[in-house]
């Protein structure tokens, strides 16, 4: 069922660092991304009607056990705001910029805030991998010793042998968005590696290697969301929103997610657009080999062709579609309820022409990607958006 909705514009975004930070709290990192992201909107925090906070761990890592978003925005002074934690595992922060969206389009809300916050860093990082074993099937899987490297890398096995990804296609991506988080300043990782230095690495996962995966990481980012009458010249909209679920059956040969191809059916014909003209894509690189799955679910190149796609500078900053300019996950950092919220950050910043030295020239339609979770073979929740300028 669909319904008239009013165009919805992002006002204003704020970001923290990324990566360790033993000196902040989940609540100190909240605290600042609402703040940096009310003075970019140039907004009264009175005006903000309803808030949603993406957040996965809760407190299991010794932080704040209960009403973290009510609190993080009491120095604000929205005491009385209607707060909601979403969690959806790794799209936490897209499904909180979605509820806010929603909230907005239907007109239940004119102003609208989406952020997300995490301290994952606190705890030692065996508690740390325990707490992120509940994205996965406790009961059916966690306990059997299944975890995220190794599905992936079996995906990446399966790929390999259906597809013929060779390990250098993979370490492409990492060369990538290593080299665009050094030109990003809050990023968690700012040096550049080479394909060597990928292939070289600690093997985690067979034949993924401790620089194909994304590392564990605090931070925290913030999205204002507007009615249209509220936005100022510039302001990017909000021209598609979609979330979509697994069925939780195994995806076929496991060189795809059907839910993410579903998903980006939805936001494009929501936006009226082709993948073809996306200009700028962040999307979920929690392994290496993730991205290049996404950029063919996603329709940036033909199925199998990921591999070659990547180690053909088609994703970098100046080819077909710039894929991760932030440097994603795996150099940005993944605190996992920031992620989505700070995905549609650097969207907002490349759509306004503020991306500084990963500008991608003439940005006019930027998408976001994350996934959610992994059960029983299959990726449980998808959110996908698409922004224009």
């Amino acid at each position: 069922m669909s319904a008239a909705r009013r165009t919805v514009a992002v006002r204003g975004v704020g970001m923290t660092a990324f990566g360790r930070q033993p000196g902040e709290t989940d609540r100190s990192l909240a605290e600042e991304a609402v703040h940096l992201a009310l003075r970019d909107a140039d907004l009264d925090p009175a005006a903000v009607d309803a808030a949603w906070l993406g957040n996965v761990t809760g407190g299991q890592l010794g932080g704040q056990m209960c009403a973290l978003g009510q609190l993080a925005l009491r120095p604000f002074g929205l005491g009385g705001l209607p707060v909601t934690r979403v969690e959806a595992a790794c799209a936490s922060g897209s499904v909180a910029v979605r509820s806010a969206y929603l909230a907005v389009a239907s007109g239940e809300a004119d102003v609208a805030l989406a952020f997300g916050a995490e301290h994952m860093t606190r705890a030692p990082t065996k508690n740390t991998i325990g707490v992120l074993a509940g994205a996965s099937d406790l009961e059916a899987e966690a306990r059997f010793g299944v975890t995220f490297p190794g599905v992936f890398g079996m995906i990446a096995r399966r790929h390999m042998d259906v597809h013929g990804t060779t390990p250098a296609q993979l370490a492409a991506v990492t060369v990538k968005n290593r080299a665009n988080g050094a030109r990003n300043p809050v990023a968690q990782f700012d040096e550049p590696v080479t394909v060597e230095d990928v292939l070289a690495a600690r093997r985690v996962a067979t034949p993924l290697g401790l620089l194909d995966c994304c590392a564990i990481s605090d931070g925290a980012a913030a999205v204002l969301v507007v009615a249209e009458h509220l936005a100022r010249p510039g302001d990017p909209r909000i021209v598609a929103s979609a979330q979509t679920s697994s069925a939780f059956e195994p995806f076929g040969e496991m060189t795809g997610f059907a839910l993410t191809r579903e998903a980006a059916r939805q936001a494009y014909a929501q936006a009226g657009i082709s993948a073809d003209d996306v200009d700028l894509a962040e999307v979920h690189d929690c392994f290496s080999i993730a991205e290049v799955l996404h950029t063919e679910d996603l329709g940036f190149c033909g199925e199998g062709e990921g591999g070659p796609f990547v180690e053909s500078g088609a994703t970098a900053i100046g080819g077909t579609v710039a894929v991760n300019p932030s440097g994603g996950l795996g150099a940005r950092g993944h605190p996992i309820g920031a992620t989505g919220c700070a995905q549609v950050g650097e969207a907002v910043l490349q759509l306004r022409g503020d991306a500084g030295a990963r500008q991608v020239d003439g940005a006019r339609i930027a998408l976001t990607h994350t996934l959610g979770a992994f059960v029983h073979g299959a990726a449980a929740s998808c959110a996908v958006h698409v922004l224009a300028a």
